[in-house]
C-alpha cells in the first residue's frame, strides 16, 4: 500500500512540476538588441569596439595575422577603414569574417554607426 502511495505522490508531483516550470513554448524567444540603447548614438567604445574584438581581431589583431592586411585594433584604425569593412562585411561570395557573414543585425549596426558619425564614445 505504502509504494502505491508513493508512486502516486510521485506522478502527481512530476505533473504539478511540469506545468509549473514557466517555460512557454507558444510565445517567440527574444533575440538581444544589439543596441542596448536604441534612442541614442551608436559608438565605437560602447557598440562597436566588442564586434570587432569577436569578429575581425583574430586575423587583424595587432600583430595582423593569416594574410590581414591591416590591424583594427583601435578607433582610429577601424575608422579609417569603415567603408571597407562595410563592404567585405556584407560581401557574400567573399566575407569577413572569412567563416561567413555576421547576423544582419551586427551589419546594421556598423552601418548605423558610420551614418552615425563614427563616434568613439
Amino acid at each position: 500500500m505504502n509504494f502505491k502511495n508513493l508512486i502516486t505522490a510521485l506522478a502527481i508531483s512530476i505533473l504539478v512540476f511540469n506545468c509549473s516550470s514557466g517555460d512557454d513554448s507558444t510565445e517567440p524567444e527574444s533575440t538581444p538588441n544589439p543596441n542596448p540603447n536604441p534612442s541614442g548614438k551608436i559608438t565605437y567604445t560602447g557598440n562597436i569596439r566588442s564586434i570587432m574584438s569577436g569578429n575581425c581581431t583574430s586575423c587583424h589583431g595587432s600583430p595582423t595575422s593569416n594574410g590581414a592586411p591591416t590591424s583594427y585594433t583601435t578607433y582610429n584604425q577601424v575608422r579609417n577603414d569603415v567603408d571597407k569593412i562595410i563592404s567585405r562585411i556584407n560581401n557574400a561570395s567573399n566575407p569577413m569574417p572569412q567563416n561567413g557573414l555576421m547576423p544582419l543585425a551586427t551589419r546594421q549596426l556598423i552601418q548605423q554607426w558610420k551614418d552615425d558619425g563614427l563616434l568613439e564614445n
